[in-house]
Formats: C-alpha cells, sequence, structure tokens
C-alpha cells in the first residue's frame, strides 16, 4: 500500500486527485509534523512511501516549475538511495524530469544566501522538509517534488510565518502584511511561481491520463 507524505493542505488535494488508491498525511510543514503525518502512514500500513509536493531550488538553473525524481535523498550527512522501481512509476526518465539528490532540512530555507551555501556543500538540487523522514523508514520510497521558490529567490517574511497546520493562516498573513507592507510585491512574485509549481506538477501527473 502507498503512503504519501506532504507538506500543504493544497498539495494533498493534487495527488488524491490522481492517485485515489493512496494513504496521504500532511506534515504541516514542520518537522514535529512530518515525524507524526509519517507515524500516522506507518500505523496504518503503508508498505511504500512517496514525499510529494514542493521544493526550493538550490541548483542555479533551476526555475519554477522544474520537475525532481531525485536517485537519493542527503539526510544529516548520509545519502539514501531512491526505489528504482517507484521512482520509474512516478515518471522517472520521462523527459524534462531532473535526477541526482535532494537534501532534507528540518527548517525552512529562506533565503537565496543560505540556498547557494547549501548547493555548494551538498551539491544537491533542491531541498524540501519531508523527504528525510520517509527516508529514514527503511521502506521503498520515492520523491516527487517540483521547484516553487528558485535559488535565487528570498522568501518574504509572510511565506516564512503564514503556515498553519497545513495551510495559508490568513490571520498571520494579515498580520504580517501590515507589519511590513513593503513584502507585497515579493508576495505576488512568489504566488505566481507556486502557481507555475502546481500547474507543472498537475501536468505531469496527467499525463497519461
Amino acid at each position: 500500500m502507498l503512503g504519501v507524505l506532504v507538506g500543504l493542505k493544497a498539495e494533498a488535494r493534487l495527488i488524491r486527485a490522481r492517485r485515489p488508491d493512496a494513504m496521504v498525511a500532511i506534515s504541516g510543514a514542520s518537522a514535529a509534523g512530518a515525524q507524526a503525518a509519517i507515524a500516522r502512514l506507518l500505523e496504518a500500513g503503508a508498505t511504500r512511501l512517496l514525499s510529494f509536493g514542493c521544493a526550493a531550488g538550490l541548483a542555479p538553473d533551476l526555475m519554477p516549475g522544474a520537475l525532481v525524481i531525485p536517485q537519493w535523498v542527503l539526510v544529516n550527512g548520509s545519502r539514501i538511495k531512491t526505489d528504482a522501481v517507484l521512482s520509474r512509476e512516478f515518471g522517472v526518465g520521462e523527459p524534462g524530469v531532473l535526477h541526482g539528490g535532494i537534501l532534507h532540512s528540518d527548517g525552512l530555507v529562506a533565503t537565496a544566501a543560505d540556498k547557494a551555501a547549501l548547493h555548494a556543500q551538498t551539491g544537491c538540487l533542491a531541498v524540501d522538509m519531508e523527504s528525510g523522514f520517509v527516508a529514514n523508514t527503511g521502506l521503498p520510497f520515492a520523491v516527487l517534488r517540483v521547484v516553487c521558490d528558485d535559488s535565487k529567490r528570498d522568501l518574504p517574511p509572510a511565506a516564512r510565518d503564514v503556515l498553519a497546520e497545513g495551510r495559508i493562516s490568513p490571520f498571520k498573513l494579515i498580520r504580517s502584511l501590515v507589519r511590513q507592507p513593503g513584502q507585497i510585491g515579493d508576495l505576488m512574485a512568489l504566488g505566481r511561481d507556486a502557481k507555475t509549481a502546481r500547474d507543472e506538477m498537475a501536468r505531469f501527473l496527467g499525463r497519461s491520463a
């Protein structure tokens, strides 16, 4: 049985539309939430796992909408290989899909400077907050991620502080905008990039429909 770990409710809706047979658990974009979510999948009987959703780009040439199905996940300095069979099931080898490595982080990587440093240190294409928890279970697993914020983008303060229980918190968003109204332009640009990422993932998932 396939279990899918995502960060946000919007990502859960996207994968459920394509894989209604899978169990989906939402981390809420936090390490504690991811740990609890992966435990729920294991308790429910998952035998294969997928880490799914958005990622931050680390490689400088990756733009929003770039699709990554990595060959390995870097977790606390250790490379853990993805399952070749499950990776093929989700699109390894298809045109435009990137391979290589993806980095796990327990916290949000929010600045272009941090992304550049992590790419220089690890060589990973992208970073997310769920793949390490999937990789550490010991079960066969794959990762399917789409770049949302590229390596050159600093996340505006609102984007760093609005996530609550796996969705956008309107209260936190408004409070952040009142405090720092100058970030509105950057937030709108990030929203456009996020839409590009969602649209590309939806197109990719529906390629054989």
